[in-house]
């Protein structure tokens, strides 16, 4: 796989670039080039978004039912090709062979759950009128060409949170790959047509990170793109809703996250620590849900620091490529660099580094933090690394209070024996997600998924999901006995 040269998909073919220029994507754990992609530019995001418009009328002209067939033969092909995706995504975000299966499970999941819904995802109402004689109904219609920008830390499961639900009610597709994973995507989209999917349904635009902004510009600008949904950073987002606000276009934005993790005093510690382990450490942190604060209440606390600082001694880290390698690398220098600052951060201002606060190369070990207070950056900054930091609290109020100060609102956890007083604090947490006795980490295809304030707005998933895709339109039917307007011959 190494030097893999990875081209556009437009409108059912393989293509360079116009103008031929590439880039080179790194692995992130060797270094070394992994992937050889296409750097698309401006005309090339017209030929793309052309293509999709152009397959419009005939996809929507199908029956559900076919669209929803042909996302059934799509998650067969990926797991035909789950293999080869899982390859790409060790060699190219570092991910080991367990994050790549995963990835393949839930983007089936993702696909089978939108073919099965191809109706449900259309249905309209009918709509009681004030006139006896008049029939009013409210149908639910595609929107057009869906713009989905999908980052590389889940690359093939995030797939999964657009293109599913808005190719099944009827619009076309083009993703914008992440620049650090051209080939997972392609491979991907390769899946959609292995599936037999019609030409121009789907289409692929990769891009050298010098020219993200003026790709996601075009993107946006073009006149035949209805829809934008966007995976991705907070900071990244605010740029995509002013931009697609200014073309008066709605977006999907699944933002960042500071996910709590409250244990009480009566949490079982067995599952409270092996949650808390597996959402602040899977992945090597690098996710939107990841369990970024764990708000242990005083009474346990040093039970619980121990604990998990004992078994995160024992998670295998290194080589994603090594079996039974359980964290690999993060994604670049950057991430090693301000991982390292936020500890040293913290430990100056009073936390104990409990075990990790190392990187060998760009695998960071995982880092257990106690005590950490509202005056170091690690309480409010989103660390998206292997980073378990544990804040310190009196009783369920004060858990709470600290939970909910924050400016993201993606996913939650709390523990206890009591599941009344839980749901209660659930319901009062600012999340969008809010696991009771599980961990931060989780997503099924059939739930409303995504967040509150500063982690994004629109749900995917479930039916809302396939809403934020869809037109509504009223139409109205007058009955023979209609009454004359007040202005009539």
């Amino acid at each position: 796989m190494k030097n893999t040269y990875q081209s556009l998909f437009i409108d059912g073919r393989w293509s360079p670039a116009d103008d031929g220029k590439t880039y080179n994507c790194l692995d992130p754990y060797t270094g070394e080039t992994a992937t050889r992609a296409s750097a698309a530019g401006t005309y090339d995001v017209d030929r793309a978004v052309k293509a999709a418009q152009g397959a419009f009328a005939g996809w929507v002209a199908l029956a559900p039912h076919v669209r929803g067939d042909y996302l059934m033969a799509t998650a067969e092909a990926v797991q035909t090709r789950a293999r080869e995706i899982s390859a790409a995504i060790t060699v190219e975000m570092g991910g080991p062979a367990a994050w790549g299966a995963y990835n393949v499970k839930v983007l089936c999941e993702k696909l089978r759950f939108a073919a099965g819904a191809a109706y449900q995802g259309l249905t309209g109402e009918a709509i009681p009128s004030n006139n006896p004689d008049r029939t009013m109904i409210a149908i639910r219609k595609p929107a057009g060409v869906v713009v989905s920008i999908i980052p590389w830390n889940a690359p093939a499961l995030l797939v999964g949170a657009s293109v599913p639900a808005a190719l099944v009610v009827g619009n076309t597709v083009v993703m914008k790959a992440s620049e650090q994973t051209p080939l997972t995507h392609a491979l991907v989209t390769q899946c959609f047509s292995d599936a037999g999917i019609p030409d121009g349904v789907i289409n692929l635009i990769t891009n050298a990170p010098e020219n993200a902004a003026e790709v996601v510009d075009a993107l946006i600008a073009h006149r035949d793109v209805r829809r934008i949904h966007f995976t991705g950073s907070t900071q990244i987002g605010r740029v995509i809703a002013q931009k697609a606000g200014a073309h008066l276009k709605p977006a999907v934005l699944e933002l960042g996250g500071k996910a709590p993790c409250i244990v009480l005093a009566d949490a079982d510690l067995d599952r409270a620590v092996s949650a808390a382990a597996f959402g602040s450490f899977a992945n090597a942190g690098q996710g939107c849900l990841s369990t970024e604060r764990i708000i242990v209440d005083r009474s346990i606390a040093d039970a619980f620091c121990d604990r998990l600082a004992a078994l995160a001694k024992t998670v295998p880290y290194g080589d994603p490529r090594q079996q039974g390698t359980v964290l690999g690398p993060v994604i670049n220098e950057g991430a090693v660099t301000r991982l390292r600052e936020m500890i040293e951060d913290a430990v100056t201002k009073g936390a104990e580094c409990l075990v990790g606060g190392t990187a060998e190369g760009r695998v960071f070990a995982p880092t257990v933090l106690k005590g950490v207070s509202p005056e170091m950056k690690i309480y409010q900054e989103e660390s998206f690394g292997p980073m378990a930091s544990i804040i310190i609290v009196d009783g369920p109020e004060e858990a709470l209070r600290v939970a909910n100060d924050n400016d993201y609102g993606l996913s939650s956890a709390i523990f206890s024996r009591d599941v009344t007083l839980a749901l209660d604090m659930a319901k009062r947490l600012n999340a969008g997600m809010s696991h009771i006795n599980g961990t931060t980490l989780d997503d099924e295809a059939q739930i409303p998924f995504g967040g509150v304030r500063d982690s994004g707005y629109g749900r995917s998933g479930g039916s809302l999901g396939f809403e934020e895709f869809t037109e509504v339109q009223w139409i109205s039917i007058e009955g023979p006995n209609t009454g004359h307007y007040p202005i009539a011959e």
